[in-house]
């Protein structure tokens, strides 16, 4: 039988969330030039208004991500508890890309 206990640690981050937990363009951003996945690692978001850039941590980028969806579906009662969660997880990122 073939031990891959080893690689169980990098499919996983801190709050167990598993790698297939994420979008294609989630992973694509998080994967090096040869492939593998990484999921300590940032994405780049940019502020479409102003053009500047944050890197988030794959949680805040889905965050990010459902607020602007929110936004051009116009449920702006999704869009304020999701501006409301993302201020606190990391407010740099929040004044440079939602406020």
């Amino acid at each position: 039988m073939l031990d891959l206990s080893y690689i169980i640690k990098d499919m996983t981050t801190e709050r167990n969330k598993a790698w297939w937990n994420y979008s294609i363009d989630e992973l694509e951003q998080m994967a090096d030039e040869n492939g593998n996945i990484k999921l300590d690692t940032k994405i780049k978001a940019t502020n479409p208004y102003s053009g500047q850039s944050e890197m988030l941590t794959p949680e805040e980028h889905a965050l990010y991500i459902q607020i602007k969806e929110a936004e051009r579906d116009e449920d702006y009662d999704t869009m304020q508890k999701g501006l409301s969660k993302f201020s606190r997880m990391n407010a740099k990122a929040y004044m440079t890309l939602l406020d």
